[in-house]
């Protein structure tokens, strides 16, 4: 098994503290609170984070958020937390332009591959086959094979998923450059490839999630880009139920790994905090927490512990060498992305159904005018990799009790502006049915689908509960025939998220907290689509 390592900047080296070890765990003496942002890979290992803090009586909270997420709260400043444990360190190396993280170290390692429903690899020649990015993209242009695969803006597992076929098609997975991305050839093959996402999600463990929910729902997806232990992962849980599992593709061309770099932010709270981090960090390290962590799938440093076997019948193997792709210089990174949103990826169609009932009135109403301003101002979305592009299309339709008016444009940065004057026109008045919006936004998306180019989603904006019936929507989406999630931004203390739980639930889609800022919640949403 190789070594990977991909960090740029210089590594501390860790040193005993037998002084501070002392402190903090003599006596019975309370250890600090410490709180880590962490990817949601991570979520496997954290009882063995808290095993760690129980030794210490310290109180560890892990918050789960995206690699973005995670890389805005740095380049904001002060992430409000003690740590950051993103899936790469191309997310640090990118936003930490202030350089507050400090003592970073790679706990793990996981290749981002293609798990494949096993009948339908069997009927594709790739048991046992040696597969390239080539026979892939194949599969997906014959009409063969779609795959679920996270935002590459948004999730590591789909910007590591995304610069493999750019690797590929550039033919030299050592060293991408920024000239390789003006290459048509390069842009064909990633664009190609691409057109195989039937479902994006700006999180790698919902998407998982999302994969076994369609094996309870009928919905069957065909396949997964993921991290290698996110593919066991999600194997255990499929043949603990009975369903097939998903077969391990390595592109034999190259796979990007995502090192899982934990780091130190420094917030000034002191050498006690700064101290329990570095006993966190070498307890993780350490040859006990190191075989733990292995047998989850995840591969480690040579001689730190011994792999898990390989399975015949799934083709996962921690111990396989693989082909590596050199992670670009952090500019490089950043033009790939802008592509990604801008050119490459399949484009959307998003139905914005915004509640204006009587309840918004006040400072509902202005919340929801300003997230409008954030969604259809292209300079903002921008700066969080979530604009929209002339091929996106976007439907918005306010209702109160009834569906006010509809309006349609492509994300053209002047008919953004022509929805956004239409939209902070809006004020709020009557009663409330989002079901009905639903059904209506369907109805109007049936013909935009017919040429399958666009990824389709609703999104319902509401701050109470709905008057009208699920059936009315429920209806209509299992006679329409397509898989158009739905996802619901909650505000205020008066909704009923029940309501959009069972929406969600019943189409593949997402809810999505927007009491403390409708913007954020709106820019995760547009993660997923």
């Amino acid at each position: 098994m190789r070594t990977f390592r991909f960090l740029r900047r210089p590594l501390v080296l860790l040193a005993a503290v037998p002084l501070m070890a002392a402190l903090l765990s003599g006596c019975g003496a309370p250890g600090p609170q410490f709180t880590i942002l962490s990817g949601s890979e991570n979520d496997i290992l954290e009882p063995l984070v808290q095993e760690f803090c129980k030794s210490r009586n310290a109180t560890c909270t892990m918050r789960y958020q995206g690699s973005l997420d995670i890389a805005l709260a740095l380049k904001a400043g002060d992430p409000g937390a003690d740590a950051v444990w993103p899936a790469a360190s191309i997310w640090i190396d990118m936003f930490d332009t202030t350089r507050r993280v400090k003592m970073v170290k790679s706990i793990v390692q996981m290749p981002v591959i293609l798990g494949v429903r096993r009948s339908k690899a069997q009927a594709l020649g790739w048991i046992g086959a040696k597969v390239t990015a080539k026979d892939i993209l194949a599969a997906v242009e014959g009409g063969k094979l779609k795959f679920l695969m996270t935002s590459a803006t948004q999730s590591n597992s789909g910007a590591a998923a995304y610069l493999a076929m750019l690797a590929a098609g550039i033919g030299k997975p050592d060293l991408i450059e920024a000239g390789d991305l003006d290459k048509p050839e390069v842009l064909a093959t990633a664009r190609g490839l691409l057109k195989g996402v039937e479902r994006s999600a700006g999180s790698s463990g919902w998407l998982a999630d999302l994969y076994r929910d369609g094996e309870r729902s009928g919905a069957h997806y065909q396949a997964i880009w993921n991290y290698e232990a996110v593919i066991k992962e999600t194997n255990d849980k499929l043949i603990a139920d009975n369903h097939e599992p998903l077969y391990a593709i390595y592109p034999a061309d190259g796979v990007a790994i995502a090192d899982s770099p934990l780091g130190f932010v420094d917030r000034g709270r002191g050498k006690v905090v700064e101290g329990f981090f570095t006993d966190l960090q070498t307890f993780l390290l350490n040859g006990d927490a190191q075989g733990k962590i292995a047998k989850t799938g995840r591969r480690v440093e040579i001689g730190r512990a011994t792999p898990l076997a390989a399975d015949p019948k799934t083709n996962l193997d921690p111990s396989r060498p693989v082909t590596v792709i050199r992670p670009p210089e952090p500019a490089v990174i950043q033009k790939a992305l802008l592509i990604y949103q801008e050119a490459l990826r399949r484009p959307s169609l998003t139905a914005l159904c915004l509640d204006v009932s009587g309840s918004m009135q006040g400072p509902g109403e202005t919340q929801l005018l300003d997230a409008m301003r954030f969604l259809l101002t292209p300079a903002r979305t921008r700066e969080m990799l979530v604009q929209w592009t002339k091929s996106d299309q976007i439907l918005i339709m306010p209702f109160s009790d009834h569906v006010l008016w509809t309006a349609r444009a492509s994300g053209e940065d002047n008919e953004q502006a022509g929805l956004l004057a239409r939209a902070l026109e809006l004020r709020a008045n009557g009663g409330t049915d989002f079901y009905t919006c639903g059904a209506q936004a369907l109805a109007l998306m049936k013909p935009l689908l017919q040429d399958g180019q666009h990824l389709p989603a609703i999104v319902i904006m509401t701050d109470g509960k709905s008057q009208g019936a699920m059936s009315t929507f429920e209806s209509a989406w299992r006679a329409d025939g397509h898989r158009v999630p739905v996802f619901g931004v909650t505000f205020g203390s008066e909704v009923d998220r029940a309501q959009l739980d069972n929406l969600a639930k019943l189409t593949g889609g997402r809810v999505f907290d927007g009491s403390k800022s409708l913007t954020d919640a709106f820019r995760a949403v547009r993660g997923y689509n």
